[in-house]
């Protein structure tokens, strides 16, 4: 048995809880748009089993303080904080960093920026150098209804004092995914920076198995950004998951083995 430690780090006039537990290769997991560490819990447990796993929780989400900002970049410097708190604390070699959907980024751009620092990238559904918008005007009507769903209204009121409560409002949410068009439009640049091991891990229906509405564009849209991916990174390696966005939460299994082939833990 290994001992999961608590601690918070500060920085923004934000507070960010840190979990830490496990033995192996340290890792690193960066949690998504409106996910938090309690709702990756299963993926984490699976993985401390032959990683040491470090988790948070970004600004307004799970037991993390509300911010004043929650654009690309401020999202950004809560994982930097992280990671430079981790750095003084001291790990035994640079960490695997495990990113979901914006997480996945996030991730990106840190190592980017910090080539050296990082072992390897796992990149869960996200950081996809997109060839067009994935949200147009035509779609803007059907996320406002998303958003303003009764049923997602009563979900986020649900979890509200909760380490599953998310602060952000609708409007926050819209903003941050109109922002992650352009971060994507622009990421193949942060792609060839890095030069350690990237494994994607993708989900083959983002958008849900719908044929009407905006699923079958979105879920070819997000097939098209990988193969322009491999066509500019080949070394890169893509994992397709029979799954929607939420394969981090209902894939956790097949994910972790992922992770362990890509980037062993314990050994012997």
């Amino acid at each position: 048995m290994t001992t999961t430690r608590h601690r918070t780090v500060h920085h923004d006039g934000v507070t960010i809880p840190v979990t830490r537990g496990g033995r192996g290769r340290p890792l690193v997991l960066c949690p998504g748009l409106n996910s938090t560490q309690a709702d990756l819990r299963e993926l984490t447990g699976l993985l401390r089993r032959d990683h040491d796993v470090v988790t948070f929780d970004l600004r307004g989400h799970g037991l993390a303080s509300a911010a004043d900002r929650y654009s690309f970049d401020a999202f950004l410097s809560d994982l930097f904080t992280v990671l430079a708190d981790l750095e003084r604390r001291g790990l035994p070699s640079p960490p695997v960093l495990v990113g979901y959907s914006l997480g996945a980024d996030l991730a990106v751009h840190y190592a980017a920026e910090h080539p050296d620092a990082v072992a390897g990238l796992v990149l869960i559904d996200g950081a996809n150098p997109l060839p067009e918008p994935f949200i147009t005007d035509a779609d803007l009507p059907e996320f406002r209804a998303m958003a303003e769903d009764p049923e997602t209204r009563r979900e986020i009121e649900r979890a509200m004092g909760t380490a599953r409560q998310v602060l952000l409002t609708a409007q926050d949410v819209l903003s941050l995914q109109l922002e992650m068009d352009v971060v994507r439009s622009a990421i193949l640049d942060r792609y060839r920076r890095i030069d350690c091991p990237i494994r994607m891990i993708m989900s083959t229906s983002i958008a849900g198995d719908s044929t009407e509405g905006r699923a079958p564009r979105h879920n070819r849209l997000w097939r098209a950004g990988i193969d322009r991916l491999a066509r500019e990174r080949p070394h890169i390696s893509t994992s397709w998951l029979d799954a929607d966005h939420r394969l981090a939460f209902t894939h956790a299994p097949d994910i972790a083995e992922i992770v362990r082939s890509a980037h062993p833990g314990l050994t012997g």
